[in-house]
């Protein structure tokens, strides 16, 4: 089992099984909430066991198609933990161990600033990947 939480402990969720690949989001909208670096995992795998209620979300505007969530008492950007999809964003940085996966693209790097350098291999898209 894959647990992880939000920085308060509040929202916990857990995962049985380890994510299908591993991404970074260069949008300002993801680096204004502070999480770039998103993990994508199967909803069948996914559960949240503590604080459902405690998740806000902030609804998306063209051309982003991902809702955000967030802890609504610490803040901490979650990825999209409420969504009904077969499979969906979850911030990297909320895993408490290991996820034992690498970075597989770059998306939005045509909003990326100049003073951040990309130190990967991973492939770039201008705007959302088409996989």
């Amino acid at each position: 089992m894959i647990k992880g939480s939000c920085c308060c402990g509040t929202v916990q969720f857990e995962l049985s099984e380890k994510p299908s690949m591993m991404g970074t989001c260069h949008c300002s909208r993801c680096r204004k909430v502070g999480a770039s670096t998103l993990v994508f995992v199967n909803s069948n795998s996914f559960k949240i066991t503590n604080g459902r209620d405690k998740i806000a979300t902030y609804k998306a505007v063209e051309p982003y198609k991902y809702n955000r969530c967030f802890c609504s008492v610490c803040g901490t950007s979650l990825g999209e933990v409420l969504s009904d999809g077969n499979s969906f964003p979850v911030s990297a940085n909320c895993f408490d161990g290991e996820l034992d996966i690498e970075n597989q693209f770059h998306e939005f790097t045509s909003e990326k600033p100049k003073w951040l350098k990309i130190g990967d291999d991973a492939k770039q898209f201008c705007e959302h990947p088409e996989f």
